[in-house]
Order: C-alpha cells, then structure tokens, then sequence
C-alpha cells in the first residue's frame, strides 16, 4: 500500500507564535490561555509542559504549577494570519488539504507517488522556512497511522510508517495512542486489562461493539 497520507500538526502552535513574535520567550515557559479565575489554557510551550502544564487545563491551576510561567491572552487574529499562510503552503502542493483545526491538517499527496515522503518533507522545511513555525508531520497509507506518526517525534518530528511496520509499531504503544480514544475509554480499557494496543487483540468485533458502542467498530 502507497504512503500517501501526511498529517501536519504545528507545534505548540499558539506559543510557537508568540516566540515567533517576540523571541525573548524562546526557551521560556509560555502559557497561552483565558486570564480570569474561569481561563483555561490554550496551549503551552514544552518547558511549561514539564511543570505538568497542559491544555485544557484551568489557568489558576497552571499558575499553580507553573508561578514564574509567562501567561499570555490569545491573539485570535494573529494565529489566524499564521495559520493561512502555512495552509496556503500546504495548498500549493495539493488541493485535498483536510483541515481539523487552525494548525492541524491531512494531506493527500497520492499524485507525488513513490516520491510522497520527500514532498512531505519538502512542506515540512517550506512552512519553517516562510513562517519560522515547526510542524510534525506524519507519513503513511491512511488517516489513523499518519496521525499517529506526527505524534511520535514531537516537537519537530518527521516520522513515517509503512504499512508492513504498522502491527510491530502498535503492539506496544498504549491504547491512549488509539485514534478516538479519551480519558474515559481509556480508564475502560484499563479495567479490562488492556493496557497495550495488542491486548485488545481477544475482542472480536461484536465483543469490541458492546464494550464500546459505534467506537468499538474503529478501534477494531
């Protein structure tokens, strides 16, 4: 099966353009979110991840965790001019872009062939060599797997597999890694004894539909 598939996801994309901005911040932990007792984080550059800083998070909690990080509000219509100018870039190499958020896409890059993975890669060094943004990018026959290639070498990554590596390559991986799979179902799949993407493997389809309704035919 062709690798055709890339997935793009910014990195830290909110604070990634704060830094862009404003260099000062680089290497500092920047918090991007609402300032008020109900904010929430935005995202977060890696050094304030490694306070335990994440998305999604209440914003009096990072500061919490974070005191000496740099809170900053969202800047809505700067990320937005960024964005179109990184997605004008993905669009020149291919009109099936699919976007999922304002710094995440999949590209089709079937019409590259066997030369998909280079185009990849070129996109990948064009979109930091005009917007000074690094994106992870992910390579492989479908959807789910290029997903979780871009995730696997963040920030900065550039991974790919190939489709006879993709069992080997899951075995092992937590079933968080599974494309669909929150908080919940995972806490679920703990309780069944499923810790590693093969230890779904018992369940048969039926099985893997009752546990998990419509999402059970996914996973599956």
């Amino acid at each position: 099966m062709s690798l055709h598939i890339a997935h793009v996801d910014c990195d830290c994309f909110f604070a990634a353009v704060e830094v862009l901005d404003n260099p000062a911040l680089r290497g500092k932990p920047v918090i991007v979110g609402g300032q008020g007792r109900r904010g929430v984080v935005a995202t977060c550059s890696y050094e304030a991840r490694k306070y335990g800083v994440h998305s999604a998070m209440p914003t009096f909690i990072a500061r919490d965790k974070c005191p000496h990080g740099i809170f900053l509000t969202p800047r809505k219509e700067r990320y937005k001019e960024v964005s179109r100018a990184i997605f004008r870039i993905f669009r020149q190499y291919t009109s099936l872009v699919e976007p999922v958020s304002i710094d995440e896409a999949y590209l089709d890059l079937s019409a590259y062939g066997n030369h998909s993975v280079q185009t990849a890669w070129r996109i990948k060094q064009e979109v930091k060599a005009k917007t000074g943004i690094t994106i992870s990018v992910g390579v492989a026959p479908n959807l789910f797997l290029s997903k979780m290639a871009s995730d696997l070498e963040k920030p900065d990554g550039f991974t790919v597999i190939r489709q006879e590596q993709a069992l080997d390559l899951l075995r092992d991986l937590p079933v968080g890694k599974l494309r669909g799979v929150g908080p919940r179902t995972e806490a679920k799949m703990h309780q069944l004894g499923c810790y590693k993407i093969s230890d779904l493997h018992r369940f048969n389809l039926q099985q893997m539909i009752r546990l998990f309704g419509k999402r059970g035919e996914a996973f599956y």
